[in-house]
């Protein structure tokens, strides 16, 4: 009777498993993907490429993945060089920082109201000589970076700047001794404090990103410049520390979420307020990596593309793109920017 009993139960059960909903699997693992798409939004990837280190190019993207060039690869400023980082201030105006090379001794800006036309703005001479913390400050400035704070209505703009030369036989010391500095301005051009370090911990960084945290507070995007060993395992790979305030105290970074050797973060979220997509550079110009995440705490992993098998890829990127920092954008304003700078 008792297997009478179970047999009837476990038949039962069966059957109501048989017509129950089960929670459908939208994207199997290695499964066709197929990326969202905001009808009013886009992307721009403002650039250097290989071929012209320090140019301006222009990539655009519908999706946040799948980038195309524009104006046929050719430069799109024939003013402005550096390492392109843009940042939409509280007037509705983009601004854009750069310099001629680590030896220029001023920050130079530019300003446009439709990302098409960029005029000079002005520049900043950061006065190096007594850094807190940071003793014997060589007269290099890297990557300068914008970020605009609409809390506070500053913008925070932040380089690398070395303390010791290399040498042919300790050529890492120079990238050791990189840190972060920053000074805050409302307009970009008054600059009412000396530069000032980022992060307390004595570990060399460069082209650091700062961002809005979902969560609140904010995260700054580093790369640690620490040459790579059994020592310092972290050494050359993109690493994210979050903080209450934009100033922090930032605590020491998390653990890598790019490869070694990768370097030049830059950071959109997908459409519809979706993932986190980071991109970073594997140097000098070999290709794009991608890691992704829900949250820029994590977690991240990296994302198959550019593997010169599509089917593989869920991104891609134009051959020979560089440093520089992406942006969303309108549709409205990806439409302009693709006729302005058409291919032909």
């Amino acid at each position: 009777m008792h297997r009478v009993g179970f047999t009837v139960f476990a038949g039962t059960a069966l059957l109501l498993l048989a017509n129950s909903p089960l929670p459908a699997r939208q994207n199997p693992p290695g499964g066709p993907v197929t990326p969202r798409i905001d009808v009013d939004g886009a992307y721009l990837f403002a650039h250097m490429t290989k071929a012209r280190y320090g140019v301006l190019h222009y990539s655009v993207s519908r999706d946040g993945l799948h980038w195309r060039s524009v104006n046929g690869g050719r430069p799109v400023s024939a003013d402005y060089h550096g390492h392109a980082s843009i940042a939409r201030g509280g007037d509705g105006r983009y601004y854009l920082v750069g310099n001629r090379s680590d030896d220029d001794p001023l920050i130079r800006f530019w300003v446009s109201d439709d990302l098409i036309r960029w005029t000079p703005y002005g520049t900043y001479r950061p006065d190096l000589s007594a850094v807190p913390g940071h003793p014997h400050p060589l007269q290099r400035i890297g990557a300068p970076k914008l970020f605009f704070d609409a809390p506070s209505g500053r913008f925070l703009l932040s380089w690398h700047t070395p303390n010791r030369d290399g040498s042919r036989e300790d050529p890492e010391r120079y990238w050791a001794s990189q840190r972060t500095l920053y000074v805050l301005s409302k307009d970009l051009k008054s600059f009412p404090d000396r530069p000032l370090r980022l992060f307390a911990w004595p570990m060399a960084t460069i082209d650091t990103v700062v961002q809005p945290n979902g969560s609140g507070g904010y995260c700054a995007i580093v790369k640690d410049e620490r040459y790579p060993s059994t020592d310092w395992p972290t050494g050359k790979t993109i690493r994210i520390s979050c903080a209450k305030r934009l100033l922090g105290p930032y605590p020491p970074p998390g653990p890598p979420i790019s490869p070694n050797f990768r370097e030049a973060p830059t950071v959109i979220r997908s459409p519809h307020s979706g993932d986190w997509l980071l991109y970073y550079e594997q140097y000098a110009g070999t290709s794009y990596g991608l890691s992704t995440a829900p949250r820029l705490t994590g977690p991240w992993y990296q994302v198959a593309g550019n593997t010169g098998m599509p089917e593989w890829d869920r991104y891609t990127m134009p051959a020979g793109v560089r440093h520089g920092s992406m942006i969303a954008i309108s549709k409205t304003q990806y439409d302009a920017i693709v006729a302005a700078f058409p291919d032909s």
